[in-house]
């Protein structure tokens, strides 16, 4: 089983302590994963994670540990973050590769790294080159998991959410055991508005867009690797380390 590295410094920021033997397996890989929601992006990273070694870095987890902290325990750039999210605006490009910047110990991790959520534009991909260049660091891929969009829809349209404990359901592949009732706490299952089929394709409209740029960028640098995303997570798992020759 590989050795976790100690987490704090991405999730708070700091320097990351590792293990003081290298991890066992393969060579570092040092990644980054891109994917629409739903396509099961997640999940992958933390198969890769679990079999080849590589430290999953989510800027989702550093955004939701935040929450538990005060501002006095969050940097400038995580506060900000943390405004403009309330407030329902994009979080600049500066703020968020300011964030990164406060972890980049986090890239030194022998065992390598994924990095989730981040870069999303360009401007953030250019940032990273120079922070890597800095660190002495190199990508060996971009990982772009790949759904066809009515796939997606009917992905994220099946899910149901509970109304008290939050729980949530698929009416396809992990329905309720009483159509419409929670299994844990008997609240009613209800459909969030942004799961809605007519939502979703908005959203994912919205993702093409911004994420096309981006996936130009590193097509042009060699760097990208298109995993189709059908299937079960293994057969994602097998096709994704095939294409890294891991």
């Amino acid at each position: 089983m590989n050795v976790k590295p100690d987490r704090t410094a991405w999730l708070k920021g700091g320097t990351a302590q590792f293990p003081a033997t290298p991890r066992p397996g393969a060579r570092p890989c040092r990644l980054i994963l891109l994917g629409a929601p739903g396509v099961g992006k997640g999940t992958q990273a933390e198969l890769l994670s679990e079999r080849l070694g590589p430290s999953h870095l989510s800027t989702g987890d550093v955004f939701r540990a935040a929450k538990s902290l005060n501002s006095a325990e969050r940097s400038p750039a995580l506060n900000a973050a943390l405004d403009a999210m309330r407030r329902g605006e994009l979080v600049s490009d500066e703020t968020v590769i300011e964030m990164v910047r406060e972890r980049a110990s986090c890239l030194r991790d022998p065992g390598g790294f994924l990095l989730d959520g981040y870069p999303r534009t360009v401007a953030q991909a250019e940032a990273l080159d120079q922070l890597l260049k800095r660190e002495g660091l190199r990508l060996d891929a971009v990982l772009s998991y790949d759904l066809p969009i009515d796939t997606i829809v009917a992905r994220l349209s099946g899910r149901r959410t509970c109304g008290q404990c939050k729980a949530v359901f698929h009416v396809q592949t992990r329905p309720p055991k009483a159509d419409g009732v929670c299994d844990h706490c008997g609240g009613a299952l209800v459909q969030r508005e942004d799961d809605r089929p007519e939502a979703v394709r908005v959203r994912m409209e919205t993702y093409e867009r911004s994420t096309a740029p981006l996936a130009d960028y590193y097509r042009q640098r060699g760097l990208l690797k298109s995993v189709v995303a059908t299937g079960t997570p293994e057969e994602i798992y097998q096709r994704t380390v095939a294409l890294l020759g891991a």
